[in-house]
C-alpha cells in the first residue's frame, strides 16, 4: 500500500544526535521530514536545514508543544498524509525501524502503532531507572483503569493522519504520549505494539536527566490518566 509519510522530529539541542537521526532515516519509504527546533541553543535548526528536511521554530519549551507545531504544519498541506511519524532526536531509537512501525498500518492491521522498547532489544543503561518504573506504573494504571494492556509510552511511534486528528491532541508536555494512548483507546481506535531497539540517547536527557524533570513528568503522567479517566 503506498502512504503518504511525513516524520516529526522534536529537537532541543541536538546538533551531534540529530544528523545521525537523519542519516538513518529510511528515505524510501518517507515524503517529507520535519524538525521542529524547540528552543535549541545549538545548531539543531541549521543542522536541520543543511540536511536538507523541513526545519520549523517552536520556541515555547514542550515536547507536546512541539508536536502540536508539526502538526499544524501538516493541516496546511494539500494533500494531507496519510501517516505521521513521531521520532524523538536523541539518536535512542533506531530511525531505520520506521518500517516495523509502519508494517501494521500498511497490512490495515492497525491505525495506530506504538514502538515498545520493553519488547524489543534494549542496551544496559538505555533506559534510566525512574523512566523504567514510571513507564511499568502507567502501563499498569492504563491496563487496570482503561483495559488498554500496553507495555511503554514510548514516543516512536505512527498514527493515521485521520486519526490522529480525531483526537483532538491538546498536551503540551509531557502527557502528550499517553494522551494520545489513552484517547486512541477511548475512540476504539485498533492499535498494536512492535518491538523496536532502544540505546542510550546521545546528550543529556532534558527529563529524565535531571530531577526536576522526572518529578514534573512523573506528575503529568499521572495527572493525565487520571484527568480523562
Amino acid at each position: 500500500m503506498n502512504l503518504i509519510v511525513k516524520v516529526i522530529i522534536p529537537a532541543v539541542n541536538e546538533e551531534i544526535a540529530l544528523p545521525h537521526v537523519l542519516k538513518d532515516l529510511p528515505m524510501e519509504e518517507i515524503d517529507e521530514v520535519i524538525v521542529i527546533d524547540n528552543g535549541s541553543e545549538d545548531k539543531t535548526f541549521s543542522l536541520a536545514e543543511a540536511h536538507g528536511v523541513t526545519a520549523l521554530h517552536e520556541p515555547q519549551r514542550g515536547y507536546g508543544q512541539a508536536c502540536l507545531k508539526g502538526i499544524s504544519y501538516l493541516s496546511q498541506q494539500v494533500p494531507k498524509p496519510d501517516v505521521v511519524v513521531f521520532l524523538d532526536g536523541d539518536y535512542s531509537d533506531y530511525p531505520e525501524e520506521i518500517l516495523y512501525i509502519l508494517d501494521p498500518i500498511r497490512k490495515g492491521e492497525a491505525d495506530m502503532v506504538i514502538g515498545s522498547r520493553f519488547r524489543g532489544k534494549q542496551d544496559k543503561d538505555a533506559m534510566t531507572f525512574p523512566q523504567y518504573v514510571g513507564n511499568r506504573l502507567a502501563c499498569y494504571l492504563l491496563e487496570h483503569l482503561y483495559q488498554a494492556k500496553f507495555t511503554d509510552l514510548g514516543p516512536f511511534r505512527a498514527i493515521r493522519y485521520p486519526s490522529l486528528k480525531s483526537l483532538n491532541m491538546q498536551d503540551r508536555d509531557f502527557g502528550w504520549t499517553i494522551e494520545m494512548q489513552i484517547k486512541a483507546v477511548k475512540k476504539k481506535i485498533p492499535w498494536v505494539e512492535v518491538p523496536v531497539s532502544y540505546r542510550k540517547r546521545i546528550g543529556k536527557s532534558k527529563i529524565s536527566g535531571t530531577v526536576g524533570g522526572v518529578l514534573m513528568a512523573g506528575y503529568k503522567i499521572l495527572y493525565t490518566i487520571f484527568k480523562y479517566r
